[in-house]
């Protein structure tokens, strides 16, 4: 399959989203993720012909990649509930070991026509990916030193290009199963300076998590607790960020132990934003532009860019902070593998619209509109 998407990304441009799996699925053809997978492949695709018509553009083949591992090692409903711990392990080591080559070669073939077609306009192809539960730890403990190492080398004095890179062009995660201390390198490498990030800057990771999902808020901090209680921990002093620049910094006591104990999505400390239903009311039609100008809802008068949900910001971080850790309400999610609800649904596939939209549609649009 892969060598196919190598041959058609070499003669036009697409657009690939990855799916990783979680706890109790598989890549078995009557999984429930792969037909909602698909379903949202067909939304991305809808959007994308949409898009193009409206922008001018080349319509991008919209592909996708579900990539499967043993979520469960008893295959017995009920007692496959005790191989949480095991598969928590397991999804680590799968990341590390096999899923970062995956999706290297991934990126690299969203890239291809960048490479073969010197001279020529650069590719307009874009890379998704998405995990869930332990494929959320799958998908991070494979790209965490990438995201690290990506982010410095956008860093002014080392080699500054102007926006904060990430991997592909979108990380989704959502209901991840690993601790909130995975995350605290990149948390404060985006805080380092209270950095100004500029106006095309685009998300580049967004974690998402129900604030009833049990599986993580409860059984996930006692497994981590009797896990770690040999451990020493210490106290961190870090900083939020109320506006760019030294003077915006806000000074904050940080418990290694609890965000090692704690799973991401509910280690209040890292949380960045909350995810609100809109009232029947209150729903709009997406506008590609304007939620590109201010989607980081950094500003509480306009949590409003997106059609079914209010993007809310905690005043964490700066505007436009690329890496977004996000507490989405029961109404959205509820629970531990409530992912595919509509209005959800809809909000991700507006935000990767808005993540895969080549730039220079978006200048196109800026000068029409001055």
């Amino acid at each position: 399959m892969l060598n196919h998407y190598l041959e058609l990304a070499a003669r036009e441009d697409v657009l690939l989203l990855t799916f990783v799996h979680g706890w109790h699925h598989s890549a078995k053809p009557q999984d429930t993720n792969i037909s909602r997978f698909r379903t949202l492949l067909e939304q991305v695709s809808a959007n994308e012909y949409r898009d193009s018509s409206r922008q001018k553009r080349q319509r991008r083949t919209v592909l996708g990649v579900y990539i499967g591992w043993r979520g469960d090692s008893i295959d017995l409903e009920y007692l496959n509930t005790v191989t949480f711990w095991d598969r928590k392990n397991t999804a680590h080591e799968v990341g590390r070991q096999g899923v970062t080559q995956v999706l290297l070669k991934l990126e690299e073939l969203v890239n291809i026509r960048n490479f073969i077609k010197e001279g020529s306009p650069a590719s307009t192809s874009r890379l998704v990916v998405i995990g869930h539960s332990f494929g959320g730890a799958v998908v991070y403990s494979s790209l965490q030193k990438v995201l690290t190492d990506r982010f410095i080398d956008s860093r002014q004095n080392k080699n500054y290009q102007g926006s904060a890179g990430g991997f592909g062009d979108l990380v989704l995660l959502m209901n991840p199963a690993f601790e909130a201390l995975r995350f605290a390198p990149l948390f404060h490498l985006s805080q380092q300076g209270c950095r100004r990030y500029l106006r095309d800057q685009l998300p580049k990771l967004a974690v998402l998590t129900s604030e009833t999902d049990y599986a993580t808020k409860i059984a996930f901090p006692v497994g981590r607790s009797l896990s770690t209680f040999f451990e020493s921990h210490r106290n961190m002093t870090r900083h939020y960020c109320d506006r760019p620049g030294s003077d915006g910094k806000r000074a904050i006591k940080i418990s290694q132990g609890s965000a090692d104990r704690t799973a991401i999505g509910h280690f209040e400390p890292y949380l960045t934003h909350s995810l609100t239903a809109k009232s029947a009311g209150d729903k709009t039609t997406f506008d590609l532009l304007d939620a590109y100008q201010h989607w980081s809802a950094a500003d509480d008068s306009r949590p409003g860019v997106f059609s079914t949900v209010d993007l809310n910001s905690h005043n964490r971080t700066t505007a436009r902070n690329p890496y977004m850790n996000i507490q989405v309400s029961k109404a959205l999610m509820d629970g531990h593998n409530d992912i595919w609800g509509r209005n959800i649904v809809q909000f991700v596939s507006e935000l990767i619209r808005m993540s895969t939209t080549p730039k220079e549609v978006y200048e196109l649009m800026l000068n029409k509109q001055q």
